[in-house]
């Protein structure tokens, strides 16, 4: 029997891909509850659906969200992401991104929810072996944020197996762009990911740090796989219908298959925006990979995934855009 199809309790909604993911739900007419503590997040991103202000690791409220919005399926963002904090903070991580996910499953237990997507990372694969990564590649992290991800995905069969709870986990790789129609964008305090920082140095912020040009890569900076949040969102939506009609659990890869460096990224940003990319070199950071790019084939076959966006100046396009027309992101003088 399928699973009835309720609310859809996002938790981390107010954040990056979480607000993409929940346009998209409500999009294709579902109902929508966002729960966000708002560390990360911004109010002014929860356009569809009700927001819920509350910690995940706070089992009895999410357990209260679930039972007065009828909550039937889980998509889980609520997670600490930055590979360098994590590794001056690992318990912070571990308290964060595995107890945190515990606390959200116990309390989907109690109120018989059984329906989970999660967000994992192309970080549970550490230094690749070969590429494109597969889902049959050796999971080795090669750092903090990676290995809480990877503890979540090994506690899911677990989790299915005593208490029946199906999973899809969706391992993402670089995640970018802002929704083409320009509702939502990228605003993280500090930034940290590549393009939105490009683009900053090209309007007159600080110069963009490229850190390594030894890899063994074409030019000597890493190379990484961008695929664009709108199709990260349209993922979730399959993986979610997978689950709703009594589909098997299953981990996916989600990229575009096709690797481009940080000098490709410049040279994107300044075709796009008409202007000079301010940057310096900077030493290797502990812990980058020197080629991380995916296979997503099983999600092509299997869900029957398409990304719309796989040409990187499109997808710079929607981020320019995006900040040209928010200079301030999602400010408005509150801090939200």
């Amino acid at each position: 029997m399928a699973a009835e199809q309720g609310a859809i309790l996002v938790t981390g909604g107010a954040g990056y891909i979480g607000s993409h993911v929940a346009k998209a739900l409500a999009t294709s007419g579902r109902a929508v509850v966002v729960y966000d503590n708002l560390s990360s997040g911004h109010r002014g991103a929860v356009r569809w659906g009700d927001l819920v202000v509350g910690d995940v690791r706070d089992t009895e409220r999410v357990r209260d969200t679930i039972r007065r919005h009828r909550v039937s399926a889980v998509m889980h963002f609520a997670a600490l992401l930055l590979v360098g904090e994590s590794v001056q903070d690992p318990l912070g991580y571990y308290s964060n991104n595995v107890d945190g996910t515990l606390a959200l499953v116990r309390a989907m237990v109690a109120e018989s929810v059984g329906c989970f997507v999660f967000s994992s990372t192309a970080a549970v694969f550490g230094e690749p072996d070969q590429t494109p990564i597969d889902e049959r590649h050796a999971t080795c992290p090669i750092n903090p944020y990676g290995e809480t991800k990877l503890a979540v995905e090994r506690a899911l069969p677990h989790i299915e197996r005593a208490h029946g709870i199906r999973s899809v986990t969706l391992r993402y790789f670089n995640a970018a762009g802002s929704d083409p129609d320009g509702d939502l964008g990228e605003e993280h305090h500090p930034e940290s990911h590549l393009i939105p920082l490009a683009i900053g140095a090209a309007l007159g912020g600080d110069p963009l740090r490229v850190f390594g040009d030894d890899y063994a890569t074409p030019d000597g900076t890493c190379l990484r796989d961008f695929v664009h949040v709108t199709d990260l969102a349209q993922a979730h939506l399959l993986a979610l219908r997978r689950l709703e009609q009594d589909g098997p659990s299953a981990t996916y890869n989600l990229g575009n298959g096709r690797p481009f460096s940080v000098r490709n990224v410049i040279e994107s940003v300044e075709r796009v925006g008409g202007r000079p990319v301010m940057w310096q070199q900077a030493p290797r950071r502990s812990g980058d990979p020197g080629v991380l790019f995916a296979s997503s084939d099983r999600i092509r076959k299997e869900l029957g995934w398409s990304p719309a966006f796989g040409d990187l100046d499109r997808i710079v396009e929607t981020a320019w855009r995006w900040k040209m027309a928010h200079p301030h992101g999602y400010r408005k003088g509150t801090g939200d």
